[in-house]
């Protein structure tokens, strides 16, 4: 885990299937976790992360779940950061400043737009037996 994550005295962690309900209930549970942590979810930051979730965990659904039957999602918060996670154990490792540039498609795209338009960071972590990982954003509150 990022040093930051352990850094950030609000964590909260859902494993749940790699399938099509899962973006409604990571969301469902960041707007609830978010709440619970005195975050507005009227903050100007909360709408787009909740988007940047959503889209993450729709690409491991979409291209994750023949190899992975369930993904994790890490939800961390400060005072002035929110960050999170989307793990599953596909290997595949996107090149999101790919997405940023241009040359991606799709989900990332809006990822990478949204997120370094926040003043955010992004970051692929893979597992240490290369057979997953995790796709790690932070961004200001």
């Amino acid at each position: 885990m990022s040093r930051l994550f352990e850094a950030l005295p609000y964590r909260h962690v859902l494993t749940l299937p790699t399938e099509p309900s899962a973006v409604r209930l990571c969301r469902q549970t960041a707007e609830q976790t978010l709440t619970e942590w005195g975050i507005s979810l009227r903050h100007p930051t909360v709408d787009p992360a909740l988007l940047i979730l959503s889209e993450l965990v729709t690409n491991s659904v979409r291209h994750a779940v023949t190899l992975s039957p369930q993904l994790t999602v890490i939800y961390a918060a400060g005072s002035d950061c929110l960050a999170f996670a989307v793990h599953d154990r596909h290997p595949h490792q996107p090149p999101l400043y790919g997405a940023a540039i241009g040359t991606g498609a799709g989900g990332l795209s809006t990822v990478m737009e949204l997120t370094l338009g926040l003043g955010g960071t992004a970051v692929v972590r893979g597992d240490a037996d290369g057979n997953g990982k995790s796709i790690w954003i932070t961004l200001p509150l």
